[in-house]
């Protein structure tokens, strides 16, 4: 489909190692003129869930700046760019956990905000696990509590996992098993 908007001029904002922000005056759909800003991510959204045999999985607790909260997630970070998103699920994966897995599926992809942002996540279910020593970024306060899918399941449900990596991952694991893909 081709794009209703046009851009009349657009204005570079602000940058920080993460993100960048930009806003277009435009024409709308309409014809109408208005302001619009976007966020552009420097990084991948990276979401992975580790499983082992027995379906038991491993969480990440942190605080969350942004709104304020301790939450509880599946392990996910960054992609930076010019790394292959499957090697930077290994990257975040061992630093948060200290786990590797042997075999990696790609569940999703998404973009998380798209009415204001460029974001795009890619999640991966890891499976055949080995565990090591985590290596947690140094910005990185974490804790790591094993808990078995079904528990991790229920948390989603529930509400009490509002992260939209976490909640998208398992849901669709969820899906995945239930048609015997997983």
């Amino acid at each position: 489909m081709e794009n209703p908007w046009k851009t009349l001029k657009s204005e570079f904002i602000f940058e920080s190692p993460w993100i960048s922000i930009t806003k277009h005056d435009v024409l709308n759909p309409n014809g109408n003129p208005g302001t619009y800003s976007v966020v552009h991510f420097k990084n991948l959204a990276i979401g992975v869930l580790p499983l082992d045999k027995d379906n038991n999985t491993w969480i990440v607790g942190q605080y969350r700046y942004p709104i304020n909260q301790y939450t509880w997630e599946i392990p996910e970070g960054g992609g930076k760019e010019g790394m292959e998103p499957l090697e930077s699920a290994k990257k975040e994966l061992l630093e948060e956990t200290g786990i590797k897995a042997a075999k990696w599926t790609e569940t999703q992809r998404m973009h998380l905000s798209n009415s204001a942002t460029d974001e795009l996540a890619i999640l991966y279910v890891a499976q055949d696990l080995s565990f090591h020593k985590a290596e947690p970024e140094d910005t990185e306060q974490l804790a790591v509590k094993k808990v078995s899918f079904d528990k991790l399941y229920e948390m989603v449900i529930s509400g009490e996992i509002t992260d939209s990596l976490s909640v998208a991952t398992v849901l669709k694991a969820k899906i995945l098993m239930s048609e015997g893909k997983l």
